[in-house]
């Protein structure tokens, strides 16, 4: 494990390994081109761009996967894994106490679009106002909701879907996006 944002030292004992099993279905559910495009953008990216505040309600243009708050931040989702949570060394830093410093995570795929998977956090990763139990694919408009803050998912990739129809992935359909 080489990802210094999935360490899992800060854990007790109990919690470690159900992090462990969250870090590592996540980290396998890449698939190969994920992984290579993910390795290209950390290699070429001279320093991350983590949050963009809004001009306007404009978005950049180059943007293709984002979350935005109710304060009108974005946080533009590289290709890969997205970590989220209080701690300052994640992709998205959501600054509230509650909020576990590895909360969950976006996986953005090579062109099958993304999915949130919560990783153990202590109190839940909710998506449209359910509770995830497994990786669950993301669709624009979705609302991501940690403790008290909510994130909302865009993508100019796909039209926005009906929060209610959120798609939770199978055991088929995370093997076919592979």
């Amino acid at each position: 494990m080489t990802d210094p944002r999935m360490n899992s030292i800060h854990l007790d004992a109990s919690r470690r390994q159900v992090f462990r099993q969250a870090r590592e279905a996540l980290l396998q559910a890449r698939g190969q081109h994920t992984v290579y495009a993910e390795k290209q953008d950390v290699e070429s990216a001279d320093f991350p761009m983590t949050i963009i505040q809004s001009q306007d309600g404009q978005k950049p243009a180059d943007l293709l996967h984002w979350l935005q708050d109710s304060d009108d931040c974005l946080y533009p989702l590289k290709v890969g894994v997205n970590t989220v949570g209080r701690s300052e060394d994640n992709d998205v830093v959501v600054q509230d106490s509650y909020v576990s410093r590895r909360h969950c995570a976006i996986l953005v795929h090579i062109g099958t679009g993304c999915e949130l998977h919560d990783t153990a956090s202590k109190n839940g990763t909710f998506l449209n106002g359910s509770k995830i139990a497994c990786p669950t694919r993301l669709k624009p408009g979705d609302e991501i909701k940690m403790c008290g803050r909510v994130l909302v998912f865009h993508s100019r990739n796909e039209k926005p879907a009906n929060p209610a129809n959120a798609q939770t992935l199978s055991g088929e359909a995370q093997g076919a996006r592979r």
